[in-house]
């Protein structure tokens, strides 16, 4: 199915209709303020398990989520003032930040270490579906792993809209992936340059 939204004052009545969907352990791909996502509630388990499926890709390399706000990214992440200082400044945007997990969050989640990737794209949509949903929103590039992903939603309806439940057209994206972040141990170390400028880190 194949949802069209719109971009900078979603719907409230399709926000529900995407949200019912992921309630019901649907699939989701949809926009964020990068690339477009596949995506599902981190709860559910069988939609983790069929994300891995659908990007081929190792189940040892766990997906970001994302989430509301600063304050419940401090329920599923360590977050030192340092960590929150950083992660105020430049969120929402276009930055996965990895911090260590709290227990809250789902093993298959979370890297050996417990570690974490998280976001808060500078996008209304996502931001509209993950406070109606109440938890965060599984997150990675919709395309299969090592493969880029269409900025055009139709085209990404014709290559994958199969595999999902739910493909929310949010007009043309960008065709970058975010810029991945570790603030582990109070340092910061870029992990891959992505859209997010770096040009702040000393």
């Amino acid at each position: 199915m194949l949802i069209s939204i719109n971009p900078i004052n979603p719907q409230p009545r399709l926000i529900r209709q995407i949200v019912e969907c992921l309630k019901q352990g649907g699939v989701i791909i949809y926009p964020t303020d990068t690339t477009y996502g596949i995506g599902c509630d981190i709860f559910n388990r069988k939609g983790v398990k069929k994300i891995f499926q659908i990007k081929q890709r190792d189940s040892h390399k766990p997906f970001s989520f994302i989430c509301t706000d600063l304050a419940e990214i401090s329920s599923y992440a360590q977050v030192s003032n340092f960590a929150f200082k950083i992660m105020k400044r430049h969120l929402p945007g276009p930055y996965t930040f990895v911090l260590d997990a709290t227990k809250v969050v789902p093993d298959s989640l979370s890297t050996k270490q417990k570690t974490v990737g998280i976001r808060i794209p500078d996008s209304p949509i996502c931001q509209a579906i993950v406070k109606e949903l109440g938890h965060p929103l599984v997150t990675t590039s919709a395309n299969i792993s090592g493969e880029q992903t269409p900025a055009d939603p139709y085209e990404i309806n014709e290559h994958l809209g199969h595999l999902v439940d739910m493909v929310v057209d949010g007009g043309i994206s960008m065709n970058e992936a975010s810029t991945v972040i570790s603030l582990l141990n109070d340092s910061i170390e870029v992990l891959r340059q992505g859209s997010g400028d770096t040009g702040w880190i000393e």
